[in-house]
């Protein structure tokens, strides 16, 4: 697949001030956009349980989803914290990466879309809204589960942009199986290949085109320390993209490239409508967090742009909860 879902560590020091400023950037007018977007909305204004019950064919499309994602195609507002970043993010035609992807263009950054095929008509609809930012949009389709295919997306990546200086890893693959007797071995397979192998040898590849100031911001999930029952593989990786991102943060520290990540919460998201829920469970998505919804991928995109921005040059091996209000991770 080629998107993520989603946390107990609190908003802390250096963060909180990075995210309050990319929260405060989301309120102020976006660089070169052609028309001035409308007010953010307001969390009471996003859609509450019970959901529509609906179901797509792996991995769904956010097009087809009801009540549509809000990505912030109309509403995030940037003020250059990513100018001239040169961006590579995968996942990037709906859910989390979608959302990341939108806000990195109207801060600045020029991104490289990862995505499967069959997402396409997502993915076009990303690629012109990074392009009426004024940014440069390139599309790289592809199953991340090659190895191969992982290293000629990142070289490609980094061959348009010109360089490559910000990886965000954000795709993945969500599938609820309530016994661990019907889980297949190939089902584990694919999931650890997109979730973790995919992760290992995109970054792998990106470090050498990444010179000092560089980030990489990986997509963990409160799964990885809370995990639900029948998301036992899922949570497995997410628990090993925890670590990894600690691991990697303190081998990168004196090269001067950050490595954090964020830990997702429930997100209305494609993962969701496309076997991430056990049947008959949609309806009630996200009720139990304090919030007693799920979020909307704009509200997390914030949380990615602050850990790529050069001003968090004191935040590595970080992983930041946004899960509202679980408290996770912590």
């Amino acid at each position: 697949m080629n998107r993520a879902t989603g946390t107990r560590r609190t908003f802390v020091g250096v963060l909180g001030s990075g995210i309050a400023a990319a929260a405060a950037a989301n309120a102020r007018p976006a660089i070169a956009q052609t028309q001035p977007a409308p007010a953010p909305a307001v969390p009471e204004e996003y859609p509450k349980p019970p959901y529509p019950d609906q179901s797509q064919p792996w991995p769904g499309l956010a097009a087809k989803m009801s009540p549509r994602p809000d990505h912030g195609e109309k509403t995030y507002r940037g003020t250059g914290r990513l100018r001239g970043r040169k961006a590579l993010v995968t996942g990037a035609d709906s859910g989390i990466g979608r959302a990341v992807a939108i806000a990195f263009a109207r801060e600045g950054a020029d991104v490289a879309l990862n995505y499967l095929p069959a997402e396409e008509p997502d993915a076009r609809e990303v690629v012109q809204l990074i392009r009426e930012a004024g940014r440069k949009a390139v599309a790289l389709p592809g199953d991340i589960r090659s190895e191969v295919f992982c290293r000629q997306l990142v070289d490609e990546a980094a061959k348009q942009l010109g360089g490559l200086d910000t990886l965000v890893n954000v795709a993945g693959r969500q599938h609820a199986v309530k016994s661990i007797a019907d889980l297949t071995t190939e089902e584990f397979d694919w999931t650890f290949k997109t979730n973790v192998y995919a992760m290992f040898w995109i970054t792998k590849a990106a470090l050498e085109h990444m010179q000092r100031g560089a980030a990489i911001v990986n997509t963990s999930s409160e799964q990885g320390y809370d995990p639900s029952p029948w998301l036992l593989d899922y949570a497995q990786t997410k628990a090993a993209i925890a670590n990894f991102t600690k691991a990697l943060a303190k081998q990168l520290a004196e090269k001067g490239i950050r490595v954090n990540a964020i830990a997702p919460g429930p997100f209305w998201t494609p993962l969701q409508v496309s076997g991430g829920r056990l049947p008959g469970t949609l309806a009630e998505f996200g009720e139990t967090v304090p919030l007693h919804r799920a979020g909307q991928p704009v509200e997390i995109a914030p949380a990615y742009v602050a850990l790529a921005a050069g001003d968090m040059s004191f935040a590595t091996g970080q992983i930041y909860g946004v899960s509202g209000g679980n408290g996770i991770p912590g």
